[in-house]
């Protein structure tokens, strides 16, 4: 039963982490300055899909726990899930963790902590 709950705190972080992140999208294009138009909207699209893709990684792990945790399918979920959070992970780690503001370099640490609750659910 450990397992369920590592699952479901790796997917409640993730889903935070995502709202968490699509909030202040229109301050953090602010704070870019004086930009075009078309930079503009490159940020917004990436901001969002970043906070969406930690969403939909939570609410699929969430799912596939829910509907049945010790499936192929859903270890495969599992599995596929760490490996898109670690490469979240590395990208922060090369990227968003070179930049001043705290919440970019707590990027990294999350997407592998959640990671790391996932695979200790599947070791469980």
């Amino acid at each position: 039963m450990t397992n369920v709950a590592l699952y479901f705190i790796s997917a409640a972080i993730l889903i935070g982490w995502g709202v968490a992140h699509m909030i202040p999208t229109k301050k953090v294009v602010e704070a870019f300055g004086a930009i075009s138009q078309d930079n503009k909207r490159i940020i917004t699209m990436e901001w969002i899909i970043e906070g969406a893709t930690l969403i939909f990684i939570g609410a699929l792990i969430s799912v596939v726990t829910i509907v049945d945790r010790s499936s192929t399918v859903s270890r495969a979920t599992y599995l596929v899930s760490i490996a898109m959070l670690n490469a979240l992970s590395v990208i922060s780690l090369f990227t968003g963790s070179r930049v001043k503001h705290l919440a970019f370099k707590l990027c990294p640490v999350i997407f592998s902590g959640s990671s790391l609750l996932v695979l200790l659910g599947l070791c469980l």
